[in-house]
């Protein structure tokens, strides 16, 4: 059975995703956009200390191609 998701801020799952090699694209309004080497993107809602909902956190992860396993490791 999978873990829970966590509850994290926007600057807690960008700090992950640069860690796993996404750099900032460009920023649309309050949203960044993120991509690796394989051109994987990533839009990430910021809104600073906000705590993301677990809808768009999971579409982050699927996104960024990480398990939640890997999220809680990482942070």
């Amino acid at each position: 059975m999978s873990q829970p998701l966590p509850r994290v801020t926007a600057r807690e799952i960008i700090r992950v995703l640069e860690q796993r090699g996404f750099v900032l694209s460009r920023s649309s309004g309050s949203h960044r956009i993120y991509k690796d080497a394989a051109e994987r993107r990533v839009t990430v809602p910021f809104h600073g200390a906000k705590i993301l909902h677990p809808k768009v956190l999971k579409s982050i992860l699927n996104d960024a191609g990480m398990t939640v396993e890997e999220l809680i490791k990482e942070l």
